[in-house]
C-alpha cells in the first residue's frame, strides 16, 4: 500500500471538487453547471438565507458570477428542449442531485431517515395517504398548506370520520417525500411545491430497478469521485449510508480497481483514491465557501485535510459565538486562510462583513486584496451595491479600507 502526504490528498480533493478548473472567462452556461455537478455530485439545500441560499453558493464558488436562474431551471423547470437535470430528495441531507441518480438513492442502500418515525401515523390513518396523493395528483405542484386546505375541504364534504389535523397532513407529506412517492415539482419563494414523483422523474429512470448492493456501489463510487482521496467514513458520509453497505461497496470497488487503498501520513484510517482522481502540482485561485459546501461540510475531514477547525455557530447563543452567525471560510491557492461572517442586507443594498478573521500563519498582505476582490464579486453577483465591514476580527480594519 503506497503512502501519500496530506498535501497530496488535499490537492487531489480540491481538484476532484473542481477548484483546479479555471472559472469561465465569459458568462457561465448550462454546460459549465453540468461540469460543476459532475464534480460535486449533489448540492445541499438549507432554509437559512442570511447571505444566500446554500445550494446557489457552491456553484458561485466554482464558476464565479452566474445567473441563479440557470440552477433554478435545472432543478425545478422542465421542457422538451431543456430537460430537468436535478431532482430533490434526501441524500447528504435534503439535496439536489442528478436526476439519473434517483434509482441509486431509492435502491434501499440508504436507510429511511427521521421521517420513518411517522410510520405509526400512516398505519393509524391509511386513508390520509390516499387523500394526499389524490390532492397532489389533481392540484400539484402544490405546497403543504394548499394540501391541508384541500384535505380539510374534502373532509368537510364527507362529514364525520374523515377529518385529520393539519399537522398530520404536513407529517404525511414529509413521510411521502422521504420515501420517494412525492418530490418537489417546483419551488415558490423557496416553498416546496409537492408533485407526484412519476411526473418529475422520467419513466425510463423511474422504472430502472437497482438492488441495494448496486445502489451502495454507485453512491460510494460517486462519493469517491467527489472526494478524490477519502476514508471509508468520509465516503459513506457523502450520501449518509450505513456502515455495513458502505464497507461492502468499498471492498467491491477495490476489487474491481475503481478504488485504490493507500495511506495518508497522519491519518489513522486507510484511505481510498478514485481511479479517475488527479493531483495537480498546485491549486490556485480563490473562493468563499458557504457552511454547506461539500468541500467543508464534514468538519472532521476539513480539520484533517486543511488544519482548519470549523463549526457553524447558528445555534450557539450570540455571547458564546467565536466568529459569528453565518461564517464563510475563504479558500486561497489551496489553503483555508481566513473566515468572514456574512449577511446580505437587502434593505441597505450591501453585503455586510460582520467579522473578518485571518488564520494563524496566513500571509495577510496577500489574503486581504484577494478577499476584498472576492467579496466585491459576490456582492455584485447578489445584486448588491457594495460591501461594508464591521469591527470584529483582526482583518476588519484593513479590509474595510480595501472595499471602500
Amino acid at each position: 500500500m503506497r503512502t501519500i502526504s496530506v498535501s497530496t490528498a488535499r490537492k487531489t480533493f480540491l481538484a476532484a471538487q473542481g477548484f483546479s478548473d479555471p472559472r469561465p472567462s465569459g458568462v457561465p452556461s448550462r454546460q459549465h453547471l453540468k461540469r460543476v455537478l459532475s464534480r460535486v455530485q449533489l448540492l445541499q439545500l438549507d432554509s437559512v438565507n442570511v447571505a444566500v441560499r446554500a445550494h446557489y453558493m457552491p456553484v458561485f464558488s466554482r464558476l464565479g458570477a452566474y445567473d441563479p436562474a440557470l440552477l433554478d431551471e435545472a432543478a425545478w423547470a422542465h421542457s422538451s428542449r431543456r430537460p430537468r437535470l436535478l431532482v430533490e430528495t434526501w441524500a447528504h441531507e435534503a439535496s439536489l442531485l442528478p436526476i439519473e441518480d434517483w434509482p441509486l438513492i431509492r435502491s434501499g442502500a440508504k436507510r429511511d431517515g427521521w421521517w420513518r418515525h411517522y410510520g405509526s401515523l400512516i398505519e393509524k390513518s391509511p386513508g390520509l395517504v390516499d387523500e394526499i396523493l389524490s390532492v397532489v395528483k389533481e392540484l400539484g405542484p402544490i405546497g403543504a398548506g394548499g394540501i391541508e386546505r384541500a384535505v380539510a375541504a374534502d373532509a368537510g364534504r364527507r362529514g364525520p370520520g374523515s377529518w385529520w389535523e393539519r399537522s398530520e397532513v404536513k407529517r404525511v407529506c414529509e413521510y411521502l417525500f422521504g420515501i420517494g412517492q412525492l418530490t418537489t415539482g417546483t419551488r415558490r419563494s423557496f416553498e416546496r411545491l409537492y408533485d407526484l414523483t412519476e411526473r418529475v422523474v422520467p419513466p425510463e429512470i423511474l422504472s430502472r430497478s437497482v438492488s441495494a448492493e448496486e445502489g451502495a456501489r454507485g453512491l460510494i463510487a460517486r462519493s469517491a469521485r467527489a472526494l478524490g482521496v477519502a476514508t471509508e467514513t468520509d465516503l459513506r458520509d457523502y450520501y449518509r449510508l450505513g456502515p455495513a453497505p458502505a464497507r461492502q461497496a468499498v471492498a467491491e470497488l477495490v476489487e474491481s480497481g475503481e478504488l485504490e487503498p493507500l495511506e495518508v501520513r497522519g491519518w489513522k484510517q486507510v484511505a481510498y483514491r478514485h481511479a479517475s482522481a488527479r493531483t495537480p502540482r498546485a491549486v490556485t485561485g480563490r473562493a468563499l465557501l458557504c457552511p454547506f459546501d461539500p468541500l467543508i461540510w464534514e468538519r472532521a475531514r476539513t480539520e484533517r485535510l486543511f488544519g482548519f477547525h470549523y463549526r457553524i455557530e447558528i445555534y450557539v447563543p450570540e455571547p458564546k459565538r467565536v466568529y459569528g452567525y453565518y461564517v464563510f471560510p475563504f479558500l486561497l491557492d489551496g489553503s483555508l486562510v481566513a473566515r468572514v461572517d456574512l449577511k446580505s442586507d437587502r434593505a441597505a443594498g450591501v453585503l455586510r462583513v460582520q467579522g473578518a478573521f485571518a488564520e494563524e500563519g496566513a500571509d495577510v498582505a496577500r489574503v486581504l486584496p484577494e478577499l476584498a476582490a472576492e467579496l466585491k464579486h459576490m456582492a455584485e453577483w447578489l445584486g448588491l451595491s457594495g460591501v461594508t465591514v464591521g469591527s470584529r476580527g483582526d482583518l476588519a480594519g484593513p479590509l474595510a479600507k480595501l472595499v471602500r
